[in-house]
Formats: structure tokens, sequence, C-alpha cells
């Protein structure tokens, strides 16, 4: 049987923290689909196209990585995806709470549906997209906190 587990997310933009994550996540399972979330409530620097090539760019050396994108419920895509585990990362307890809820309704929706939570590599607990717009946003430099392609696009992005 393949394991075949999803990583959702927004990924706007992907960083090392998330690319920890799948890192790790390649290592259990056969397959890892990395799902770019369309969330409607949030306005994007990136579009979800321009996410989904950054993270293919950003995972090209993982084999057993499929990026893509999904609209609406992620319990639905998973299905469609022939997927049985759902993969999250932790930064700390708070991400934790939401989490948590998030995996029991999910969870209500699909008993079949497993969550795995990872804690993402201390070195990175204090990142997140947002920290790392607003950082580039102001000029600060992000090398070293997401991959080179995405370090790129942002100064691209925000150079306009």
């Amino acid at each position: 049987m393949i394991r075949r587990a999803i990583y959702p997310g927004s990924f706007d933009p992907v960083t090392n923290g998330h690319m920890d994550i799948l890192e790790r996540a390649t290592k259990l399972f056969d397959e890892v689909i990395v799902a770019v979330a369309t969330n409607p409530s949030k306005t994007p620097l990136f579009s979800v196209q321009e996410r989904v090539q950054m993270l293919r760019e950003a995972s090209k050396h993982l084999p057993n990585v499929i990026v893509d994108s999904f609209e609406g419920l992620l319990v639905p895509y998973a299905a469609t995806q022939g997927a049985q585990v759902i993969v999250k990362g932790l930064r700390a307890l708070s991400d934790f709470e939401f989490e948590f809820e998030m995996a029991l309704m999910n969870r209500r929706l699909d008993e079949g549906i497993e969550t795995v939570f990872m804690m993402t590599n201390a070195e990175y607990s204090y990142l997140s997209s947002s920290i790392i717009k607003e950082v580039a946003g102001f000029g600060g430099s992000v090398h070293g906190l997401v991959p080179t392609v995405v370090e790129e696009a942002l100064k691209l992005k925000l150079s306009r």
C-alpha cells in the first residue's frame, strides 16, 4: 500500500520552516502532496500559480513530492488524491490549539483521515510567512530563511 500524505497550507510564501517539515515528511511517507490552499479570507502576496511554481522549484530535489493546489475543504480534496494522512507543522503551543481543532473536524468529516503533527526545527520556530513578508517588505534580509527561489521572487515582487 502506498502511503500518501497531504501537506496543506497557504505557503505565501514557503519558508525554510515549511521545507523542514516537508523534507522530514518525505522520509515518513511514500508520496507527499504539497497542497497550496486558496483562502478567500486572505489577500496573498503571491498568486496560487506563483506559490505552486516556487514550491515545485524548492522541492525539485525531493522525488516523492507532488505540488498541487485546491479550493474548498481539505478532506474531500485528500479523498480525491487517495491520501490517508494530513501533515501539519507546529511551531509553538499556539499553533497546536488551532491545528488540534482542525484535525478533530477533519476526522469528523472523514474517519479515515489521520493528522500527523510535526514540530519544526527549533531554528525555524519563530518563522512565519507573515514575518517573512514584513521583513522583506521593509527591505530586510530573508536570506537563509526561505528557499533561494522565494528570496528572488520576493525581491522582484516587492521592487515593483
